[in-house]
């Protein structure tokens, strides 16, 4: 076996989300900050997000986190999110896989009951408490990056579907909200795929309308996903929705979405500081979010979320590349992965 590239990394679930977490593996990503390396891997060499996360040593189902040490001495260690179309700023279900494997693995000494854990992200720093037990870490709660709303009831016209009103939103990436009953869709699991293809549609037709840009983070300039919400009560404290990336949906509740969401609800007066929900994915996993406090970002109104779930480590992973290997970056197909663009 001649190997060029090895990786090895940790697999970790977040209420049923993947997040494999490479760990020891040397990336060799310039920058010194995860800024930095956010910027290099989209616009300058996307190579190991190529190799870790498309077939065949990737799958639709997972993320691929590349760990590294932080330049900033306020943080434990750093992480950039790999995702088929992308490199990504920040991830809540992401965040609660790593502090898992940190912590679980020995990188990060666990102490009982309440290990806080820093992460530095391209969205910022990321505070976080974990419940331990036993050499087990129980669940992650996490300090969400402020978030705020870009724009409210926007019309947009989506071809094949017509004209839906879609919010948007920043919750650590940009995210288009829009309601199942817009779409003609259910959230639950048996319409998963129509989900999929009609939330790729609005994502496509979006990220052609509208122009964001973060007014202090300008390496996040794009749209990352569409969260479809609906078949909930936000009344009493229930949320239901799906984020659909990379052709498919998040299996978890989704962080940085609900993060999103409750910016949403804080601009229509839904939700306020201490306000608390369930929030469900279409496998019923959940997260526990709120909001915590309100700050400005670049002038504009904006809540600091809170996002509570558990993660399992259930294996380990090693991906090599041979040097023979006719696709040594990886492939897509749209049967698995839909139309990526």
């Amino acid at each position: 076996m001649r190997l060029s590239t090895t990786y090895t990394a940790v697999e970790v679930h977040a209420e049923g989300e993947q997040g494999t977490c490479y760990l020891g593996s040397v990336f060799a990503v310039p920058g010194t900050t995860m800024r930095e390396k956010l910027h290099h891997l989209n616009d300058v060499d996307d190579t190991v997000r190529r190799v870790l996360t498309q077939e065949p040593r990737g799958r639709p189902q997972a993320s691929a986190n590349l760990v590294f040490p932080s330049s900033d001495p306020q943080a434990d260690a750093g992480f950039v999110v790999l995702q088929a179309d992308r490199a990504h700023a920040m991830s809540g279900s992401n965040t609660i896989c790593v502090v898992t494997a940190l912590l679980e693995t020995g990188v990060v000494p666990m102490r009982e009951p309440v290990t806080e854990v820093v992460l530095e992200t391209a969205a910022g720093l990321v505070r976080t408490r974990a419940q331990c037990r036993d050499g087990r870490c129980e669940r992650v709660t996490l300090a969400g990056v402020p978030s705020f709303v870009e724009a409210l009831d926007a019309p947009l016209e989506v071809p094949g579907i017509g004209t839906v009103t879609v919010d948007i939103a920043y919750g650590g990436c940009y995210y288009v909200l829009v309601r199942a009953e817009q779409l003609g869709v259910r959230l639950d699991r048996a319409s998963a795929r129509q989900v999929v293809e009609k939330a790729m549609l609005v994502h496509a037709a979006a990220s052609r309308t509208f122009t964001v840009r973060h007014p202090e983070i300008p390496e996040i300039d794009f749209i990352s996903y569409v969260m479809v919400i609906g078949d909930d009560d936000p009344a009493q404290g229930e949320l239901r929705g799906a984020t659909v990336l990379s052709g498919r949906v998040d299996r978890s509740p989704c962080g940085t979405g609900n993060s999103a969401r409750l910016a949403v609800m804080a601009a229509r007066g839904q939700a306020g500081v201490g306000s608390t929900f369930v929030a469900r994915s279409l496998i019923d996993s959940e997260f526990l979010v709120g909001i915590t406090g309100t700050t400005t970002v670049g002038g504009r109104p904006a809540v600091l979320p809170s996002i509570s779930g558990r993660g399992w480590i259930f294996g380990q992973r090693t991906t090599a590349v041979d040097p023979s290997d006719p696709y040594p970056t990886g492939f897509l197909l749209s049967d698995l992965w839909g139309d990526l663009g």
